[in-house]
């Protein structure tokens, strides 16, 4: 059946779901972690924009990766799971394509962004006095603008040129998503110098993040470590380990996929790697930043209490 709605440009994923004694399993887990993130991430951002107490410049920032987030997932998953309960497999060209770009520019984004997050943790903690200039509004809506252009850049650059190589007869992507690497094996044209050049750019836009987190961290820890109050050391460490956790996910997955000599890992272990940064991360990063923090919670616990008491009021007339 398949087969017969099949075009010559259409590329077949080989997917998550290879056995039949687990897909329904992978299938019902792949379904409630997504319907978590969105939902985790939806009341993060509704949660942010209408709590007062979380108009500051670090949770405007958190509102937009929980929107990344949202994008992220949104971009895989559906067509995923709507593949399985349609019995299908394949993507076209222009679907590929419009996956690939749409991948680079919002993982790009979050890499950027998660990176950028770590300065506001640093400002805050090593020069709370100069914050509200150094984390004005405007600061902040460049944080998010650097972060889109440098996602959007990556997206722009590799896309055409990763789409453009002439494939093979043999159309089947070993992977859940329209993935550069994988895709490449599929081209018939030779893309080592491609390949490398890629490796670069991945490399540079891991490590450029990477190092603003390390640095910013470091200049924390110096800081925290000469505190005198142990409330306040508690404070700083709470504030931070919640961002520190999502970022060790987030980047460790990645630099293995990415930079680690594809020699080293085979497809299975590519696809384990990428279900881990694509699928789990968007669910565990609102959920991370709302178990730590407190004032999250207490925003969670206003706006529960606004709603049972609107309800109170209805049923009163």
């Amino acid at each position: 059946m398949e087969g017969h709605n099949t075009s010559s440009t259409d590329f077949t994923f080989m997917g998550l779901f290879n056995t039949e004694e687990t897909s329904g399993l992978v299938f019902a887990a792949i379904s409630v972690i997504f319907l978590t993130a969105l939902v985790a991430n939806g009341i993060m951002i509704f949660l942010i924009h209408t709590d007062t107490h979380l108009h500051t410049p670090m949770y405007f920032l958190l509102s937009h990766l929980s929107f990344i987030d949202m994008m992220y997932i949104s971009t895989i998953v559906p067509k995923m799971l709507i593949d399985y309960l349609l019995g299908q497999r394949t993507i076209s060209f222009v679907g590929c394509t419009a996956q690939h770009f749409l991948y680079l520019t919002l993982v790009g984004a979050e890499f950027f962004l998660l990176g950028l997050m770590a300065y506001d943790r640093y400002v805050a903690i090593c020069n709370p006095l100069r914050y509200p200039v150094l984390m004005s509004r405007r600061i902040c809506w460049i944080i998010i603008a650097g972060s889109w252009f440098g996602g959007s850049l990556d997206g722009f650059l590799l896309t055409p040129i990763t789409m453009s190589f002439p494939f093979c007869s043999s159309r089947e992507i070993n992977h859940f998503f329209c993935e550069a690497p994988a895709v490449l094996k599929l081209a018939c044209a030779d893309t080592a110098l491609y390949e490398t050049v890629m490796y670069v750019c991945c490399v540079l836009m891991l490590l450029i993040p990477f190092s603003v987190v390390i640095s910013s961290y470091a200049r924390i820890l110096a800081t925290v470590y000469r505190m005198s109050s142990v409330e306040g050391r508690k404070k700083a460490f709470a504030t931070c380990s919640s961002h520190m956790t999502v970022v060790t996910l987030f980047y460790g997955a990645a630099i293995y996929t990415y930079m680690v000599p594809h020699s080293y890992h085979s497809p299975s272990q590519d696809k384990i790697f990428s279900v881990f940064y694509t699928i789990l991360t968007p669910m565990l990063n609102p959920l991370i930043y709302s178990m730590r923090n407190k004032d999250v919670a207490g925003a969670l616990r206003r706006a529960l209490a606004k709603l049972r008491s609107s309800q109170q009021g209805s049923g009163d007339f």
